[in-house]
């Protein structure tokens, strides 16, 4: 039940041992939960995919609600490379005292078909205590908590101590025209900042309905994809032979799904296991400090590897995504290609992995490049490594701890390793420290971000709301 109007929250949840005080402080006034609710669907029935959607016509659409907001013309940004792919920066001044703080959360989407889903991934559809949609966990969701935040704090007139800046970008998910890093060679005095949160990563780890720790990504793995080329000069099928191309690429393959790349951790991840291991219990506890010990337990790698989470925050991980090969059913293929798709532990480099790869699937007649975030092969990859972790600033810390204290009492704040990436890898590579800090809480056996029937519990996303805006003040808070 959602708390009455009539009566306080507090005073509500002083007379009914039936609500908790952090459930009753996810209870936004229903203003606010209409707007957010609004905006949330306005972005997901949007299409902004790379192949046929417009991250402008998104941008520009939240360009309106701001307007119409109150916010000056001056203060929104509108641009990018092209017409699809346009990028709105936001801005709410401060008194100047310090230097800004950098919001940033991609509005494009991966890409979704009618035919996979149960839904129309395109629409926003409420079912069974949960929001339909693509986007609906990568990050829609986060989109539209940060413009509601926005919008909330304009028309309170909330001045905080520095200026606010809220960017919504393009491409993270694919494509020739990344967001962030154009503004960042383009637009970088729109956007210079001290510090940048992102909600693309983080977030509050659920088992069975419970809360169990707040993750924050100070770190993040490195993405890389690889094209895999095999070769052959083909000819009738009737007249089969062993050298077929087809068979070589599935040859490597198998020998990928077989290896395991070295167990190895860093700063960040040492610490998530010594904390994860007091907060879980029987073998999984004695598995995460005998992982820490040196030297480290190997059987108690490969049981916690078998979570694939755990997986991959002690490996590099790579796995094949895309398959194509042969011309004519009656034909042998001349051409077979696979994409395998890494995540690269930091300190590790591109190129590095590209021979990992070569080294793997030990076959001259398969051929491994480099692919580009916009498409582009090469026969060699980037020397590039992650970045080491950002230094976790106090005045990030405090206020988070304080406000996950609010809606999650007692929960943990746990610094973590992004398994994935994020386009914190632009922001810190251009000085400014970032962070993902997600407001979403998930079951930890529910994510769904990229896959089939995307969905977002609808409580999760209005404690989200409420999450953000406590946290956005307290950032901007003179202390």
């Amino acid at each position: 039940m959602r708390c009455s109007a009539a009566l306080s929250l507090l005073a509500l949840c002083a007379i009914t041992s039936a609500i908790t005080p952090s459930r009753c402080s996810a209870q936004v006034d229903e203003q606010t939960r209409q707007l957010s609710h609004d905006i949330f669907q306005q972005l997901i029935e949007i299409n902004t995919t790379d192949s046929v959607g417009s991250v402008t016509a998104a941008s520009e659409a939240m360009q309106q609600r701001f307007l119409d907001a109150g916010f000056p013309k001056e203060d929104l940004y509108l641009g990018g490379p092209n017409d699809r792919k346009k990028n709105l920066v936001v801005r709410i001044h401060g008194t100047g005292q310090k230097k800004p703080i950098l919001f940033i959360g991609h509005l494009d989407v991966v890409e979704a078909r009618r035919e996979d889903w149960t839904t129309d991934p395109f629409k926003f559809v409420e079912k069974d205590g949960f929001y339909y949609g693509r986007g609906t966990q990568d990050m829609k969701e986060s989109d539209a908590i940060l413009v509601t935040t926005f919008i909330r704090l304009k028309k309170e007139g909330f001045q905080p101590d520095r200026d606010l800046i809220l960017a919504l970008t393009a491409d993270e998910e694919g494509g020739k025209s990344n967001g962030v890093d154009w503004l960042i060679k383009n637009q970088r005095s729109l956007i210079d900042a001290e510090y940048v949160v992102n909600p693309d990563g983080g977030g509050v780890d659920m088992q069975n309905g419970k809360p169990l720790n707040m993750d924050v990504d100070a770190t993040e793995k490195l993405y890389g994809d690889y094209q895999l080329t095999a070769l052959n000069p083909g000819g009738h099928s009737s007249l089969p032979v062993p050298d077929n191309a087809i068979y070589h690429i599935a040859n490597a393959l198998q020998r990928l799904q077989n290896y395991t790349f070295p167990f190895e951790l860093n700063a960040i991840t040492r610490a998530y296991f010594a904390k994860m291991s007091t907060l879980q219990s029987g073998q999984t506890a004695t598995d995460m400090k005998a992982i820490l010990a040196t030297p480290p337990d190997k059987a108690a790698i490969q049981r916690l590897s078998e979570n694939p989470e755990y997986n991959s925050i002690m490996h590099t991980t790579c796995v094949a995504t895309r398959l194509s090969g042969g011309h004519a059913n009656n034909a042998l293929p001349q051409t077979a290609q696979a994409n395998v798709n890494c995540r690269i532990l930091p300190g590790h480099a591109l190129e590095e992995t590209r021979q990992d790869l070569i080294r793997i699937f030990n076959d001259p007649k398969i051929t491994v490049r480099y692919v580009t975030d916009g498409g582009e092969v090469f026969d060699s990859a980037p020397d590039r490594k992650a970045l080491p972790p950002a230094a976790l600033k106090p005045e990030v810390m405090q206020p988070l701890e304080a406000s996950v204290n609010k809606m999650w009492p007692g929960i943990p704040v746990i610094p973590t390793m992004a398994t994935g990436a994020s386009d914190g890898v632009y922001t810190n590579a251009a000085g400014m420290p970032t962070y993902g800090i997600s407001g979403i809480a998930l079951e930890t056996n529910d994510v769904r971000a990229h896959g089939k029937d995307e969905r977002l519990p609808i409580d999760s996303y209005y404690k989200g709301v409420d999450f953000y805006y406590q946290f956005v003040k307290a950032l901007g808070s003179e202390k």
